[in-house]
């Protein structure tokens, strides 16, 4: 089958294209799925670097991809939820960027979304709503996005905005006007920053959400009035000596999977969006990889097998 792998960790030249690399077969609990759409992550390049490790121990040699959506093409034992035939969407265990896959943690893919569509929601869904749910926000408070027009901070944003929340998102002037097509109140990351969240915040903030990690936490804990307990980040690598939940661990398989069927239900109903930047062959994983990395992809990359 065709794969992306690699054997080593480093830059984006250890990926390796191969045509003939095994197909996997089901164990118990799993289904083999054929890929149609696969979605690029930040942390595709750094488990690639091997810089998460603690989180996601790697075994030789690897394929890289956490998110997909395909169609079900074999059962393992004791799977009786799901049919051959069946598109779905989810989480692999065995690596997404890969004409076949093993997945445990998946949802039935609606007929009104695309594959791309599907393949760009587990993973901005349930770290938006992990979140969401760790800070507690409810209506009528204020939330302070970081990397609001990012993947997961756009997700979190049509959430929170959902849910009552009033949400000022930090992001670069390019990408107001799609922040306020969400309902946010965008502010310019930078210098100024807490002045400026005050001026579209008169009321405070009561809670962050740091989706950026770029000097983020010392202007949020100053928004905040010292609240540490009501900020958490996905992204800031010195949460720790700031005293700051750093949450990088995925839920219980039940809640992913009810978390992914209502998501898609939202994104049916157009109430949930993900902007897909571009779309590249599983061949161009490197260049793909390379582009998220950069930072500058507006909106989610997505690989398609042949």
């Amino acid at each position: 089958m065709e794969a992306i792998t690699y054997e080593e960790f480093g830059g984006p030249e250890v990926l390796r294209h191969e045509t003939g690399a095994a197909v996997p077969e089901p164990g118990r609990g799993a289904v083999r799925v054929k890929v149609a759409a696969v979605g690029v992550n930040p942390v595709d390049h750094k488990r690639r670097y091997g810089w998460v490790e603690a989180f996601y121990p790697t075994t030789f040699p690897a394929v890289p991809g956490l998110e997909f959506a395909g169609t079900v093409d074999a059962l393992g034992p004791d799977v009786t939820d799901v049919a051959v035939g069946d598109e779905v969407f989810g989480w692999t265990t065995t690596g997404a960027y890969a004409e076949y896959a093993l997945a445990e943690v998946f949802a039935p893919k609606p007929a009104g979304l695309t594959w791309e569509q599907a393949a760009s929601l587990p993973v901005a869904g349930e770290t938006a709503q992990r979140v969401l749910d760790l800070l507690g926000v409810r209506r009528g408070e204020t939330l302070l996005l970081h990397g609001a027009a990012g993947v997961v901070g756009s997700v979190a944003v049509q959430l929170a905005v959902a849910a009552g929340v009033t949400v000022v998102g930090t992001a670069s002037e390019s990408n107001h006007a799609y922040l306020r097509s969400l309902g946010a109140i965008p502010v310019t990351y930078g210098d100024g920053l807490a002045d400026r969240v005050r001026a579209a915040a008169p009321q405070g903030v009561d809670a962050v959400f740091d989706a950026a990690g770029h000097d983020t936490l010392p202007v949020s804990i100053e928004l905040t009035g010292g609240v540490k307990e009501r900020i958490v980040t996905i992204a800031a690598v010195d949460a720790e000596e700031h005293g700051i939940v750093f949450s990088g661990a995925t839920v219980a398989p039940e809640t992913a999977r009810t978390w992914l069927s209502a998501h898609a239900r939202l994104a049916v109903e157009e109430a949930l969006a993900v902007r897909v930047a571009e779309t590249l062959p599983l061949k161009e994983a490197a260049r793909a990889q390379e582009l998220s990395e950069s930072g500058h992809a507006r909106g989610k990359l997505i690989l398609l097998p042949r």
